[in-house]
């Protein structure tokens, strides 16, 4: 029982440091920030659960997915640093690229905005790769041993937590966020659009030395 508890402590600290859920806030809020307050809701419960089914298949089915289709981890840090590189170019300029606002939205507050279009976010790139991104799954993978179900459940179980407490900082963003106003939110939209690209370019780099394109 104790290694099982310093197991979950462990995957709790993991999990945490690579969703790091009051960042991840500051993007949502930036992602969301002409939105109504019905459809940010919407995409906050949405691209949680993605990225926890995501993981899921993942804890569950990893090994076996990554050998049917012959996918490496480089890869997928390659193909995740390109995304999240160009949505972040996209902040930097205060552009609304399909990936993250196909149209511009007028909404007011408390206005009810729910559009399929609106919430394509909470898949690109919210859930994927902004939560379960190359790291988050390698984490997964990696606290899950094959055969140890008790194990297993635990990460899971760990998982599901760090989710519930994204979703609620996903909510309570614009509280937080709530003093420094359009400007400031304009602001801070652009900082995490650089933070975005220099993450994804950073992806893109451990993905090439992975794979002994860099030395």
């Amino acid at each position: 029982m104790p290694d099982l508890i310093h197991h979950m402590l462990a995957v709790f600290m993991a999990f945490l440091a690579m969703m790091n859920p009051v960042a991840n806030a500051v993007i949502f809020l930036g992602l969301t920030a002409q939105m109504g307050v019905h459809t940010t809701r919407v995409v906050a419960r949405r691209s949680v659960l993605v990225a926890f089914l995501i993981v899921l298949v993942f804890i569950l089915f990893g090994p076996l997915v990554f050998s049917l289709f012959g996918i490496t981890l480089s890869a997928l840090r390659i193909a995740g640093g390109i995304l999240i590189s160009l949505v972040g170019f996209r902040m930097l300029h205060g552009e609304l690229s399909r990936i993250s606002h196909p149209k511009p939205i007028a909404a007011q507050a408390g206005e009810v905005v729910d559009s399929e279009d609106q919430t394509d976010i909470a898949i690109t790139p919210l859930a994927i790769p902004v939560l379960a991104g190359p790291g988050t799954i390698a984490t997964a993978m990696s606290y899950s041993p094959s055969g140890k179900w008790l194990y297993i459940a635990a990460t899971l179980g760990v998982f599901v937590l760090i989710c519930i407490i994204t979703f609620y900082a996903f909510i309570f963003a614009e509280r937080i966020l709530a003093r420094i106003g359009r400007d400031g939110i304009a602001v801070v939209t652009r900082l995490m659009g650089l933070i975005l690209a220099v993450i994804g370019v950073q992806m893109c780099l451990e993905g090439l030395k992975s794979s002994g394109v860099l030395g």
